[in-house]
């Protein structure tokens, strides 16, 4: 394995070096989760904290929300929030909905969703990353937005490799 950021074949420079990093935090994401069982993946320490299994939909969800809004220029549609608002909200929704998965169901979805990001970013280039668009009611660009997205996954891995270390079992 080479760890480098440099230029992605099939991809604009700066694009190919938005996802070399995607693809670094994902990595440690999936080393951070290897071998775990699914009782472990649902483990809660307490009544409010989130599970392994909900942190890791969770990314996948809010990769696919910036996917909904930038690439297809809408909000999420109820058929998309039946499917990953629990994922996206956590909380009590989460502990009820997300649980009892193997991790090769999670590893799967988080697969599913970086393919679509991927093919989308084939078709865009460096321009496009800096385009500008309002993120909430603050001004950002998309280059921002996909940082964004891994900054908020290494968060999680972050989580995820605490409780890791809390599991009883």
């Amino acid at each position: 394995m080479e760890f480098k950021i440099s230029e992605l074949d099939g991809y604009s420079p700066q694009i190919g070096h938005l996802i070399l990093m995607m693809n670094y935090a994902r990595y440690t994401t999936l080393d951070a989760v290897k071998g775990l069982t699914t009782e472990q993946l649902d483990y809660l320490v307490n009544d409010e904290s989130n599970s392994i299994g909900a942190l890791l939909l969770h990314i996948a969800a809010v990769e696919i929300g910036f996917q909904i809004e930038i690439f297809d220029s809408r909000k999420p549609n109820q058929k998309e929030m039946f499917e990953w608002g629990a994922a996206y909200e956590l909380g009590d929704l989460g502990r009820a909905e997300i649980n009892g998965n193997p991790l090769e169901f999670y590893v799967e979805k988080l697969n599913q969703v970086r393919n679509r990001t991927l093919k989308e970013l084939k078709q865009r280039d460096d321009e496009w990353l800096y385009e500008e668009r309002l993120w909430g009611n603050d001004n950002s660009n998309n280059y921002f937005i996909w940082f964004h997205v891994f900054e908020d996954e290494l968060n999680h891995r972050g989580q995820i490799r605490i409780l890791r270390k809390m599991l009883p079992f």
